[in-house]
């Protein structure tokens, strides 16, 4: 059985830092990429984040660009998302997907709509709130 488990949400104030945590079992894990998404009441699902199944290839959205960082570590099957100088925009459900397909983070960079998309596996995603 496939899991695929987000940690490290909270609550934290603008310019704070939160390591988000996405940890997979049941799975290759060195045959998915692994992507972050976000989604907030009322707005679109936003992508975020994508490190390619060997690590070469990474996307960051424009809006965290500069202030996220994406990692991965094949022992842990885990995939780490550092995020420094939190803004209250970030505030958002965030969750993290195993994608198979090989040029998935290509897709992510090409493609702004993701309301639609059904993810590979999924997991239940980590709340982070960023007060002013």
């Amino acid at each position: 059985q496939v899991q695929v488990v987000e940690s490290g949400g909270g609550l934290v104030q603008a310019g704070a830092s939160l390591r988000l945590s996405c940890t997979t079992s049941g799975l290759t894990f060195d045959d998915y990429a692994i992507a972050w998404f976000r989604e907030a009441p009322g707005k679109a699902r936003e992508r975020v984040s994508c490190i390619s199944w060997n690590g070469r290839s990474t996307y960051y959205a424009d809006s965290v660009k500069g202030r996220f960082t994406i990692s991965r570590d094949s022992a842990k099957s885990t995939v780490v998302l550092q995020m420094n100088s939190l803004k209250p925009e970030d505030t958002a459900q965030y969750y993290c997907a195993a994608e198979a397909h090989t040029g998935f983070c290509d897709l992510m960079r090409e493609h702004s709509s993701w309301d639609q998309y059904q993810h590979d596996y999924r997991g239940q995603g980590t709340q982070v709130t960023v007060s002013s």
